[in-house]
């Protein structure tokens, strides 16, 4: 009896350091991990709450609107503002830090799907008053990013604790609800509109960052200044023929150029160049199919676009709510075997 019960308290004890090794490799490889993941921090490491102003800032590229960006930090409330990347450093940090009085500003670079899972990261995420994304790669935000706690914690951001929430460039291409990936790389207009189902136009609806103001909303930025109108309009195409949409809408933005949209749904545009809203009024493409041509007409008129001049003080009105307008002019796209018009 005594040989077994020297036996049993062994295998216990065997046990109970089988289990505290475990632990110890586990904090290890999250030590590992979270000493890896690069952060850039300005300003005060202790954490604030502030009472923030939910708001949405998009961007559209090149060199960023400083009104803009201080109409979106005001929001904050004074607190911390985290930006996310998947390259880059902390070219944000002092340049936000020294525009508006924010307890601080930290640049985070999440670049696998391994640093977007990391407790610490999502739990700095969370903690945000603001956050921003960098231009970058889309596809490395979708591919990283979509399905995982990082992209929880900014739908926690943007619908529970109603903190404002900005991007430019690749971080404007992921606001929507329906997003251009990138997974293969840029497209360009004549590619889109000569076949709308090329490999290329990867599209993704309704499964990454929820938006409700941005709801059946496409973007995309550098909108003239690399010509992106023809494939923006293709975009809206494939998605209205592949999901079944009746209403899809787009949001093109030009680079120096920025839309500022309140709690409200009220915007305003800001910045050197324009915005461009983009309408379909429930009428599809007649030729949408793989390996032809987009052809979408409806008389001239098969999508209505509303255009908007910024400036330094937020120029024109949108209303996100309703789609309605003012301080602009008005115009239609359509487009016969894949031209646009």
């Amino acid at each position: 009896m005594k040989t077994m019960l020297k036996i049993k308290n062994l295998l216990h004890s065997i046990g109970l350091i089988l289990i505290t090794m475990q632990l110890a490799f586990a904090q290890q490889d999250s030590l590992s991990l979270s000493q890896t993941v690069k952060c850039y921090l300005t300003g005060s490491a202790e954490d604030v709450q502030s009472k923030t102003t939910p708001g949405l800032l998009l961007m559209g590229g090149s060199t960023d609107v400083k009104e803009a960006i201080a109409w979106f930090l005001t929001r904050s409330g004074g607190g911390d503002v985290v930006v996310i990347r998947s390259s880059g450093a902390d070219g944000y940090n002092q340049y936000m830090f020294d525009m508006v009085p924010v307890n601080s500003v930290e640049s985070i670079i999440i670049d696998s799907r391994a640093k977007a899972e990391n407790d610490s990261i999502v739990a700095k995420i969370r903690a945000a008053e603001a956050l921003f994304i960098a231009g970058g790669d889309q596809w490395n935000y979708v591919n990283y990013w979509k399905n995982s706690p990082t992209e929880d914690a900014i739908n926690y951001l943007l619908n529970t604790k109603g903190a404002p929430v900005g991007g430019t460039s690749a971080g404007l291409a992921v606001l929507g609800s329906a997003y251009f990936s990138a997974q293969l790389g840029g497209v360009t207009s004549k590619e889109a509109l000569g076949n709308p189902y090329h490999e290329k136009v990867a599209l993704g609806h309704d499964d990454f960052l929820n938006i409700p103001l941005l709801e059946n909303v496409i973007t995309d930025s550098h909108y003239t200044q690399r010509e992106r109108q023809g494939r923006h309009i293709a975009f809206m195409a494939r998605l209205m023929q592949d999901f079944k949409h009746k209403k899809i809408l787009g949001i093109g933005i030009d680079e120096k150029t920025a839309l500022c949209i309140d709690q409200d749904g009220r915007g305003k545009v800001y910045g050197t160049n324009h915005v461009y809203f983009l309408k379909n009024d429930k009428r599809g493409p007649k030729t949408c199919v793989n390996g032809s041509p987009l052809t979408w007409n409806h008389h001239g008129q098969a999508v209505k676009v509303y255009k908007i001049q910024g400036n330094a003080t937020g120029n024109g009105y949108f209303n996100a709510t309703n789609w309605t307008f003012s301080g602009g002019n008005s115009y239609f796209y359509y487009v016969n075997n894949g031209v646009l018009y």
